[in-house]
């Protein structure tokens, strides 16, 4: 996706968000490009601090991306960590979001070396279980493979090593990052 398509998808996110917060439906009108099926995440920071305030999204291309994005930024501003955001948190907060590539399945007998840091995203699924880290996360922490996946089966609410059973499948993805660098500011790739 080119910068002007993720310049669109953070505006019309945000714009989702503040009329989320006013109990209104969104009007958007989307390119072409955004009829595909694609998985996206909304995230919603304080600013400056940066720190999280709501972050919901769909790994799996279900939907059309339009959608899936407008359905994430609505479900971030009641991420279930927090409390639902108000009408002034979200003039205040910054709004990225993240265009995901399909989950692919990871070879575990390459576990962990095979995991770049700031490239991959992870999904951990056992039984009905299921987590997902984004691939900035990590980078934001400064965990390294083993400590990603250790995080990533936190997330599932499994024991740290679960990535290691047999029964754990464990997916790959990248994700095309957008984000404004202040509310309603520049947004920028990365």
């Amino acid at each position: 996706m080119d910068l002007e398509d993720g310049c669109f998808a953070v505006k019309a996110a945000r714009k989702a968000i503040e009329a989320e917060v006013l109990g209104a439906s969104p009007e958007l009108l989307f390119p072409p490009i955004f009829d595909r099926e694609s998985g996206v995440f909304v995230t919603i920071n304080t600013y400056p601090e940066g720190d999280l305030r709501g972050c919901i999204g769909y790994p799996d291309a279900v939907f059309p991306l339009k959608d899936a994005l407008v359905y994430s930024a609505q479900s971030a501003c009641h991420d279930p960590r927090f409390l639902p955001l108000t009408k002034r948190e979200a003039e205040e907060c910054t709004v990225e979001v993240t265009i995901l590539t399909p989950p692919a399945p990871m070879d575990k007998a390459g576990l962990p070396q095979n995991i770049e840091i700031g490239r991959h995203g992870l999904v951990i699924q056992f039984g009905r279980r299921r987590g997902v880290l984004l691939p900035q996360v990590p980078v934001e922490w400064g965990w390294g493979p083993e400590e990603f996946l250790e995080q990533l089966c936190l997330k599932a609410g499994l024991p740290t090593d679960a990535w290691k059973l047999k029964e754990a499948a464990i997916f790959s993805f990248e994700g095309e990052i957008f984000h404004e660098t202040e509310p309603n500011g520049i947004i920028v790739r990365g």
